[in-house]
């Protein structure tokens, strides 16, 4: 058996891009984990600008004359009115509640005291005073370390208003500048057909980005509603005000319902036991039912996904990046589908089929493009005329 040709030594120029090629990925990395602020601005942005897109095109056609800036404008000032609308919509009964709940805290503080009212009596049945009285020092140290972190939630509540502006102004430009971005990148590619199918693609993630968003906001309205409901046969004082906190956490994937639900629990307990039970049943079932039949069905219908792709990309999302993580996996899994679907269309030598399309469909072009296709029959040849020879 012939001997292996000995290797020589690898070059020096090969060792050295190497190194700088991981030292370069390492850099970014660290570079993109020091900005991780501004990369989660700039994403919220992107998909902010998405869901305002079709709007402002709209508003360009057929309102503006084509000229965009004011269409932006037009669109993103509807926003700011929208909002503010929705605030001063809730500002008033909210204001009244919470100021009826801040006129019952010194009675509830009283009634814990002297173990009379629903409070104290709940108090009583879970022996809540003789766990404070076993672990007073504990919760005097616990109260002490507390006034350490104002100056964290200052700087976080600065950071957080920071990051509305920025995203904001972000998604305005990124609306503004859409149409002059989308030419220069489609300049950059030479084919008319292959500029036809990249603005198919974008167009279709733009669907699916609008789709999530929509979903995800109709699923919230679902939570909000059946709280009030519940919390309202209940007779849970400020159901209105808890029904809104839980629609509003429950934005956030997995634990949403449940952590706006913490808040409307301790005010059933004050109201009385049969609520606590009630509300706190609800709460952990309604969690159950959202996150396993809920929004895989909602969103399977909104963003064009299998419902057990939905589940899937949830959990994986969440065990990757937690909240952002699950926030963004629906929507990337939806992104993903579109790019996958238009190569496979492009690798068959078809144009695909568009993300609407039925099953039944899907399985007919599946077997027409796994259907060898049918041998030419052969022409048979013309007879010579009489005489030609």
């Amino acid at each position: 058996m012939p001997a292996s040709p000995a290797r020589g030594p690898v070059p020096v120029r090969t060792i050295a891009v190497t190194i700088l090629m991981v030292l370069g990925a390492a850099a970014a990395v660290l570079i993109l984990y020091q900005m991780r602020h501004v990369v989660v601005w700039l994403v919220v942005a992107l998909f902010f600008a998405a869901a305002l897109y079709p709007a402002v095109n709209w508003t360009q056609r057929r309102i503006t004359f084509r000229r965009r800036l004011p269409a932006t404008l037009i669109v993103f000032a509807l926003v700011i009115v929208v909002v503010a609308g929705v605030i001063t919509l809730f500002a008033v009964p909210l204001a009244q509640q919470g100021s009826a709940f801040a006129d019952q805290v010194p009675k509830l503080i009283d009634d814990a005291r002297t173990h009379r009212g629903p409070l104290g009596h709940l108090l009583d049945r879970l022996h809540a005073y003789t766990w404070l009285q076993q672990n007073q020092a504990r919760i005097a140290s616990l109260a002490t370390g507390l006034s350490t972190p104002a100056a964290s939630i200052v700087r976080g509540l600065a950071l957080g208003l920071a990051g509305v502006v920025t995203v904001f102004v972000l998604a305005l430009l990124i609306v503004l500048e859409g149409p002059l971005i989308t030419r220069g990148g489609l300049g950059l590619i030479g084919s008319a057909e292959r500029r036809e199918r990249v603005q198919r693609v974008v167009a279709d993630c733009g669907k699916t980005i609008n789709g999530y968003i929509f979903g995800n906001l109709l699923i919230s309205v679902i939570c909000g509603v059946l709280t009030y409901l519940v919390l309202l046969v209940m007779g849970v004082p400020f159901s209105g005000l808890l029904a809104l906190l839980v629609a509003i956490t429950d934005l956030l994937p997995i634990l949403g319902a449940f952590v706006g639900g913490v808040v409307a629990m301790a005010v059933a307990a004050t109201h009385s036991l049969p609520a606590f039970i009630v509300v706190a049943v609800f709460i952990v079932a309604y969690q159950q039912v959202e996150n396993h039949v809920l929004t895989p069905v909602v969103l399977s219908k909104t963003v064009k996904l299998n419902p057990l792709t939905v589940v899937i990309a949830f959990v994986a999302g969440f065990e990757l990046a937690g909240i952002l993580g699950a926030l963004l996996a629906i929507p990337v899994a939806g992104i993903i589908q579109v790019v996958v679907r238009d190569l496979w269309a492009g690798r068959s030598g078809g144009p695909g089929l568009p993300p609407e399309a039925s099953p039944s469909a899907r399985a007919r072009l599946w077997a027409t493009r796994r259907r060898p296709a049918a041998p030419e029959a052969a022409v048979p040849a013309a007879p010579e005329a009489p005489g030609s020879s």
